[in-house]
């Protein structure tokens, strides 16, 4: 356990995959392309991709899968809301994910019991002071605070500025989710602004194995060259 928060902080920048569907050539074309983690989904749908996630049960078989094939650490967005999320987590940690991913209002008080990896994620409503207050639950900060009516946008100083405000106010790595269009030559201002990661998304790899891999490639490639 704890795998990818020592990665995030081994690393000068990390890149992690959110797949748009549990899939495990998905998965494989993350690895193949120099993914540090990956990060599956259930109970929850996901606007991004479009894609409907059911129970635990549902997908048990295509997580599997995935964590089958996996090279490195995979993660688990437990839910769309509180009781889904209580429900199933006990049987994703006993899978063997390493990190629990869900937004703080979502996640039940349970998900606060130790021995997993525990990436919250902030949305554009939250005022700096809930977030600095997450910081005492989370191991990881996820900064997934475009709204909703600005997903696809290309990045704009004013984007790079909040994400540069959430890293001061806390001490924990922080994660940028591409719920904008970002670009893989913007990693290089988003870890100087102190993030610790990019996670990337169907917004900016698409939704098919081909696509996802050059995506990765593209920020693998980005990441390895930041200075």
């Amino acid at each position: 356990m704890h795998r990818l928060l020592n990665i995030l902080k081994d690393n000068k920048f990390s890149l992690i995959a959110s797949l748009p569907a549990n899939d495990y050539r998905l998965a494989q074309a993350a690895w193949d392309n120099g993914a540090d983690a990956v990060k599956v989904h259930i109970n929850v749908e996901h606007r991004a991709s479009g894609t409907s996630f059911g129970s635990y049960a549902k997908e048990r078989e295509r997580l599997e899968k995935i964590l089958e094939v996996s090279r490195g650490p995979v993660g688990i967005v437990a839910g769309g809301g509180p009781e889904p999320a209580e429900r199933d987590i006990g049987k994703a940690v006993g899978a063997g994910f390493d990190f629990i991913s869900i937004y703080a209002h979502h996640a039940a008080l349970g998900l606060l019991e130790p021995g997993v990896t525990r990436m919250f994620a902030a949305d554009y409503s939250y005022s700096m002071d809930e977030i600095r207050r997450l910081e005492r639950y989370a191991d990881i900060l996820e900064a997934s605070v475009i709204a909703p009516d600005n997903y696809g946008d290309r990045l704009n100083l004013r984007d790079l500025v909040k994400y540069g405000r959430l890293r001061d106010a806390v001490s924990i790595p922080v994660v940028i989710p591409t719920q904008k269009n970002i670009m893989p030559a913007e990693v290089q201002l988003l870890c100087e602004a102190g993030a610790s990661a990019i996670m990337i998304g169907a917004i900016v790899a698409g939704k098919t194995a081909d696509s996802y891999g050059r995506a990765a490639a593209a920020f693998r490639k980005a990441i390895d060259a930041i200075r």
